[in-house]
């Protein structure tokens, strides 16, 4: 694994970062597209648990390679913390995804910016600039809009991605503690942690699996592990000057694939409120860098 780069990436460094993120955020659609699609049908838990046995099996030969790394783990009870973190926002997050649009989906989880706003002030007690309050507040008009009444009726789908964007932006919090920590080391307690901790829910709800869909369900662990070392090569090669912006291709992506796979049609609504929280991110990614 190539280690991070203290310097700035080079125009030929942030182009391959660039074919790494966007082969993540590929791979990222198609696991949620097959969650979308068969995830109705099997409880989220279970679904989760498939993901992380098949992602334990991927990373056994780097685990191997990379086992003194395991030699001195330093603050378990953080380690713990994130794993319970992610298993609720993964959790959540499959469960949303298969009863919301797509677009939609995608929109509120590119509201985490401006929600760690918010817990980097009050849980890390971290002085929050004005202008990143500003951009919070943008950013909620945003979700407001995309959530309205009028656009998005009330569904159990609805409360699971709001839990999605306030555990997994709890989770980034928690990362940002383990600073340092081996890149596979962390890969590794999330992963085993998924399998570990939605192993009962996932035993006591269990869905007989259909034949056919078993190689779905099982690609969406090969699909999202995949996806994880795409963004780790992405960030290890790239400035985050230059990725950030190309995140949001992932709304276009996502709503593309929505259109021609699930015939949805994002409203009006969406479409604005996306627009307004792409802009108060955005907002908040030029003020970083000044």
């Amino acid at each position: 694994m190539p280690k991070p780069q203290a310097l700035g990436a080079t125009q030929s460094e942030n182009l391959q970062a660039g074919v790494w993120l966007i082969a993540d955020m590929s791979l990222n659609i198609w696991a949620i597209s097959i969650v979308k699609t068969l995830g109705g049908g099997y409880p989220s838990w279970q679904i989760v648990f498939l993901r992380a046995l098949v992602g334990l099996v991927l990373l056994l030969p780097w685990v191997w390679r990379e086992r003194q790394a395991f030699a001195t783990i330093e603050h378990w009870g953080l380690q713990f913390l994130r794993i319970a973190l992610s298993t609720v926002t993964l959790t959540a997050s499959f469960f949303a995804v298969a009863r919301l649009p797509l677009a939609l989906f995608m929109t509120m989880n590119f509201t985490r910016p401006l929600m760690l706003i918010a817990m980097a002030a009050f849980v890390l007690g971290e002085k929050v600039p004005l202008v990143r309050w500003v951009a919070g507040a943008v950013g909620l008009v945003g979700i407001l809009i995309a959530l309205s009444p009028d656009n998005v009726p009330w569904s159990w789908g609805l409360l699971a991605v709001t839990i999605t964007v306030f555990s997994g932006t709890a989770a980034i919090i928690v990362t940002r503690k383990l600073k340092g920590t081996p890149a596979v080391v962390m890969m590794t307690f999330y992963t085993a942690g998924l399998a570990v901790l939605t192993a009962l829910p996932a035993s006591r709800t269990w869905v007989s699996i259909e034949p056919g869909h078993l190689p779905f369900l099982l690609a969406v662990g090969v699909f999202s592990q995949c996806a994880q070392f795409c963004f780790l090569q992405a960030h290890w090669k790239g400035d985050a000057g230059f990725l950030g912006p190309l995140g949001y291709a992932s709304l276009i992506i996502s709503g593309a694939v929505g259109f021609l796979v699930f015939n949805e049609v994002p409203t009006l609504n969406t479409i604005i409120g996306a627009t307004i929280i792409v802009l108060a991110t955005g907002l908040l990614s030029f003020h970083s860098k000044h």
